[in-house]
């Protein structure tokens, strides 16, 4: 393992040891960071944004991260992609059980889920603010299908995306059946 594997295990021990939220609490914080709203950090930004969360590297460290996350070689480090990369690997037991749920919801069969899919399997008829009138059955699908979409919310899920939300529930989840019981119920199946 190099120095910048031993970082990103580092990083990711960290978060995970501040809970469900650590590595979401750190996405959040990011886009705080991101000034200019181009979903990337500099080395110096990345850097400072740890420390204050009291994660912290050195300038070499930082840059060496960056260097190594960074796709496009623009110098900077892809939000998205660091995220991720933060995340530890599921097992294939999670990854099966995340499959099924996601076919539950792709009705069509076409490998994304969009509102359509959603009204056949779940109803928003007695959400409080479809009762009230203020939205619509369709608004509450959709807000319910941002909530698995990427930062570019398109209405439209792929199992990538649903896969990278759930690997983020994950993390915070012990075993593997902790996790395929959370998920068998949550989505009955």
């Amino acid at each position: 393992m190099d120095a910048v594997d031993a970082t990103m295990e580092k990083l990711r021990a960290q978060c995970l040891s501040r809970g469900a939220s650590g590595i979401q609490g750190l996405a959040r914080f990011f886009r705080q960071l991101d000034r200019d709203g181009s979903r990337s950090l500099d080395a110096d930004e990345f850097g400072r944004g740890l420390a204050k969360l009291g994660l912290v590297l050195d300038q070499a460290e930082a840059e060496g991260v960056c260097r190594r996350w960074d796709r496009d070689g623009s110098g900077t480090l892809d939000l998205e992609e660091f995220l991720r990369a933060l995340r530890p690997p599921m097992s294939q037991a999670r990854e099966a059980v995340i499959a099924a749920a996601f076919a539950k919801l792709d009705r069509s069969g076409d490998g994304v889920v969009t509102v359509d899919d959603l009204r056949g399997v779940y109803s928003g008829r007695a959400h409080p603010k479809v009762r009230s009138g203020e939205w619509t059955e369709d608004k509450v699908l959709r807000r319910f299908l941002d909530n698995f979409d990427s930062s570019e919310k398109d209405g439209q899920v792929t199992l990538a995306e649903f896969r990278d939300y759930y690997s983020g529930v994950s993390a915070s989840m012990n075993t593997d059946e902790e996790f395929v019981a959370m998920m068998t119920s949550a989505w009955q199946l």
